[in-house]
């Protein structure tokens, strides 16, 4: 079962780190505001720079790879209209992507490829994020394959189930629809 409490502290200070936007202070979890679950994700709203964030987060149901410790795993959609951006997917993997490695997300017969950065994947372009979550909202499951830095190759399974009532909350919650 999901822990909301550390899903809220863990993915924002990821979303945070991630975007390269973090000051000292400026988005501490204190901050974070739990929205609701939606089956297997869950919804969430900050303030950073004065401009709301809202994002939807989930854990794999099924992790797999001949690893030994691995951290916290989580699939984030955000949206940041301030900056006029949306449909932000990012998976964080609990390790350090192998250097140059791109990572295979699969919902149905999509197949995407996703760059990483340190121990995150992200779309390459807006447009391929739009195609990704126009997929997840249409499917059931999504596996994600990536190499850590030592080689380990892992395969995470994520429910797409609660996906669009999740993706419909944030998208209100941000003045999106």
């Amino acid at each position: 079962m999901l822990n909301v409490a550390r899903i809220a502290l863990v993915a924002v200070a990821l979303a945070v780190t991630a975007t390269g936007s973090f000051v000292a202070g400026s988005a501490d979890a204190q901050e974070v505001q739990y929205l609701e679950s939606h089956r297997d994700w869950h919804t969430f709203t900050y303030m950073e720079n004065g401009n709301k964030v809202c994002y939807m987060a989930s854990k794999p149901t099924k992790a797999e790879g001949n690893y030994t410790t691995r951290g916290d795993i989580f699939l984030l959609v955000t949206h940041r209209p301030g900056e006029n951006s949306r449909d932000v997917v990012s998976i964080i993997t609990g390790y350090t992507y192998q250097s140059g490695s791109t990572v295979r997300a699969t919902i149905g017969d999509r197949n995407f490829e996703l760059f990483t950065d340190q121990d995150t994947a992200w779309a390459r372009d807006s447009q391929t994020d739009r195609e990704l979550v126009a997929a997840m909202r249409a499917g059931t499951t999504m596996v994600v394959r990536g190499t850590s830095s030592r080689g380990t190759a892992t395969t995470d399974t994520y429910s797409l189930l609660g996906f669009t009532a999740a993706y419909q909350q944030i998208t209100q919650a941000c003045g999106l629809t």
